[in-house]
């Protein structure tokens, strides 16, 4: 069961949460002109913030990296024939952009760590260009750069330098160092005074090189975008392209230093190779002089052609020495008798062939004879003995053939063997002459590669290009980057509106006193009746409710008496309301004297005692007068009869006043006239309301809470302190007050909550009560 009688239903608290939300809105809301007067503050600061801020531009430029790498090849003679096109990485090309060394030139080429002024309306602008002149620091002391010189122009020769005279483009001897002032223009006295510091060289290469950016436009890309944000356009153009400038340079440089290393190697590579080829020649010309060699491989040539024809040069004499066997066996044969002559062929001897013939045709002619002669005739021995001397000459020739014939079938044999021997020994020749000659080959291959070498390094070394190309000098954005404008009026906006947040949230958290209902319902577990906007129309007005009334105040008042009703179930047995509050000034003088009328306008006979004795109010409220009242009834002076007064303009509604103040207000309320006093009043009233002093200073509501049937206590919006709080939950836990219950006074409207209950939520609150 909820602790708190007059908390909504579980089905309605997403409604309260919201509710919540909007009261801690409506806090900040009610404040609107603390808001508007903070945003327009704020928004006159964003606009002053501006004047004061030089705009800064975006200076960027681009280069094209040639890296083969990635795509991008130069298809010139120079590239084919130069050793130095080596592919470059475009990582490794922004470090260079970016390094320190680079930028130290910029820097000093530049004279960039002087920076000048020129003053304006609202800020000092630095210039670079339109600087007339040019400060060189030449022996600079400490004190240079932690002054700002001032430098007015007297004349065209002369400068002012913090109020010293100094004349330009001359040494200057001042106590910043040793200086040189350099026109850059034409001077005179009509020219706007300069202001011009100086920062450390080291420092200034620190703060270009921070603000530099050197990014390449895509991961496939070798295209570096440089970029960096300048106050002074002609300066950070100046930056970037004197930046390539020493990038390009650098780079033709380290290609010249190389071409001229490469061909210092290759000057002393061919030295030696030169000497060393050299050495390898003569060897070959005394290998070939000792073996009596012109050109091997010919000379085996030639060696095997020889043999070859000897070769058949032995197979011919063989041949003619078979042929001739036959003819001997041929002529030792011949009986006269008719027979095959042999066959002559490769013999060239005439005599031989000439008397084979003859032999052949006298054999003819002998057997035409012996076909007509008988063989003992004289012809055919006439023709025997011819053939008979022939073949003896034969014989005689064969012999002489023979001879001859094996004569030169030696001769042949030894020069077979002996080609055969030089043959042999040719593989080992050669394999000797090889080795001497793959040296002398080795030599001049190097040789003649390093002269082509020479040549190539000393062309390109004469015609070398930088490996990079200029695509966009640098060129400065139209619009500044900085300061956005728009951005710097939105953020003094939002510092503007959460200033007066932070101030209300500072002071709420600061403040002791009661805001919201949060409050009462984090300290305490005593149901709330009900809550009473603050209306400032009403003034100092107290007695407010008429039967008529539809202001939001009015309809409030309503609202609690409703809660009254279903609160008291049983008339009878809660009659008598108290009304109290921590301190003074709470309100519950307003809330009972209001709460009676609007008790009275629905025919319930009501009463409302003053019973703060020390300080009474009700009776100043309704303009009556206060000679006769409680203090003189509990001192037994009078009877209730001359107490009772009339509230003019209400029927059923009567006020007891406090009557005259008392010396010891507690200990006559102790009185036994206090029962009788109530005993007497439920008789003739409804409702009896009593407006006592607040708990939190006197005790004399504890002294009167016996005798009520329910308490209500007052808390106010903003004056209520927290603790008192804490105290009333004390007294609620240890049951001091009868039915004991919370009414929120002084509430803000916006921080005010629904104060009509259902007829459910009326239920809920009679349970806890009966």
């Amino acid at each position: 069961m909820n602790s708190n009688p007059f908390a909504v239903p579980y089905q309605a608290y997403e409604v309260e949460s919201s509710t919540n939300l909007r009261t801690l809105l409506m806090r900040y809301v009610r404040k609107w002109p603390w808001f508007v007067l903070s945003l327009i503050l704020a928004l006159t600061a964003a606009y002053v913030y501006l004047l004061y801020q030089p705009p800064v531009y975006n200076v960027q430029a681009s280069v094209l990296v040639k890296d083969e790498r990635k795509g991008i090849s130069e298809q010139s003679l120079m590239k084919e024939m130069s050793i130095f096109t080596e592919s470059k990485v475009v990582e490794n090309e922004v470090e260079i952009l970016k390094s320190y060394s680079l930028m130290d030139r910029v820097v000093k080429d530049l004279g960039l760590d002087v920076q000048y002024y020129q003053q304006t309306h609202t800020y000092k602008k630095q210039i670079y260009d339109e600087s007339p002149i040019r400060l060189v620091v030449e022996k600079p002391t400490s004190q240079l750069y932690k002054e700002v010189i001032e430098l007015s122009f007297v004349d065209a020769k002369t400068v002012k330098l913090n109020n010293h005279i100094y004349p330009v483009n001359q040494r200057i001897n001042t106590h910043l160092g040793l200086l040189r002032i350099v026109a850059r223009k034409p001077l005179s006295s009509k020219l706007d005074p300069l202001y011009v510091s100086v920062i450390p060289h080291n420092r200034a290469i620190e703060m270009y090189l921070a603000n530099l950016k050197v990014e390449p436009t895509g991961k496939l890309s070798t295209m570096l975008v440089l970029s960096m944000q300048e106050s002074v356009p002609d300066r950070g153009e100046a930056v970037l392209n004197k930046l390539i400038s020493e990038y390009n340079k650098e780079s033709i440089v380290d290609k010249n230093n190389e071409a001229t290393s490469t061909l210092n190697f290759i000057e002393d590579r061919l030295a030696l190779i030169s000497g060393e080829l050299s050495t390898v020649e003569k060897e070959v010309e005394s290998y070939k002089s000792t073996h009596g060699i012109t050109d091997l491989s010919v000379q085996a040539e030639k060696f095997l052609t020889t043999v070859k024809d000897n070769d058949t040069q032995l197979n011919e004499v063989n041949i003619q020495l078979s042929a001739l066997g036959d003819i001997e066996r041929y002529v030792q044969n011949h009986s006269g008798r008719k027979g095959i002559a042999p066959a002559i062929l490769g013999f060239s001897d005439p005599i031989l062939t000439g008397l084979l013939t003859k032999v052949a045709e006298l054999e003819l002619k002998r057997e035409d004879l012996l076909r007509t002669t008988s063989p003992g005739s004289p012809l055919i021995e006439s023709l025997d003995s011819q053939l008979k001397n022939i073949i003896g000459s034969i014989s005689e020739n064969i012999a002489t053939i023979r001879q001859q014939l094996i004569s030169n079938r030696t001769q042949l044999v030894a020069n077979n063997q002996r080609m055969e021997g030089m043959i042999r020994t040719v593989p080992g020749k050669e394999r000797a002459l090889l080795n001497i000659t793959r040296q002398q080959s080795i030599k001049n291959n190097l040789y003649t590669y390093l002269l082509q070498k020479r040549e190539e390094t000393a062309l390109s070394a004469a015609s070398m290009v930088s490996g990079s190309r200029t695509v966009d000098g640098a060129y400065t954005a139209s619009q500044p980057v900085k300061p956005v404008r728009m951005m710097i009026f939105a953020l003094f906006a939002v510092v503007g509106l959460l200033i007066p947040i932070g101030f209300i949230t500072a002071k709420d958290t600061l403040n002791n006193h009661v805001l919201r209902r949060a409050d009462v319902e984090e300290a305490t577990q005593i149901p709330i009746l009900g809550e009473v906007v603050k209306e400032r129309q009403l003034g100092t007005e107290s007695f407010v409710f008429k039967s008529r009334m539809h202001s939001v105040i009015g309809e409030q008042i309503r609202a609690l008496r409703t809660n009254l009703l279903f609160l008291n179930g049983n008339p009878p047995t809660n009659q008598v309301l108290l009304f109290t509050s921590s301190i003074s000034g709470e309100g519950k003088s307003f809330i009972s004297l209001n709460l009676g009328a609007s008790l009275a306008l629905v025919d319930r006979k009501t009463v409302i005692l003053d019973m703060d004795m020390r300080k009474p109010k009700l009776h100043k409220s309704l303009h009556i007068e206060n000679r006769l009242g409680l203090s003189n009834y509990l001192t037994g002076e009078v009877g209730i009869d001359e107490l009772l007064h009339p509230v003019i303009g209400h029927e059923n509604y009567y006020i007891i006043t406090a009557g005259p103040l008392p010396l010891n207000p507690s200990e006559l309320l102790s009185s036994v006239h206090l029962a009788n006093l109530f005993k007497e009043l439920k008789k003739r009233f409804d409702y009896i309301l009593v407006d006592s002093p607040p708990i939190g200073l006197v005790t004399d509501s504890q002294v009167i809470a016996p005798f009520a049937d329910v308490t209500i206590y007052i808390v106010r919006h903003d004056h209520t302190p927290k603790n008192y709080i804490k105290m009333v939950d004390t007294l609620y836990k240890e049951q001091r007050f009868q039915k004991l219950s919370i009414i929120l006074n002084g509430v803000g409207k916006g921080e005010s909550l629904n104060y009509s209950y259902n007829y459910g939520d009326y239920m809920e609150l009679t349970k806890k009560f009966d």
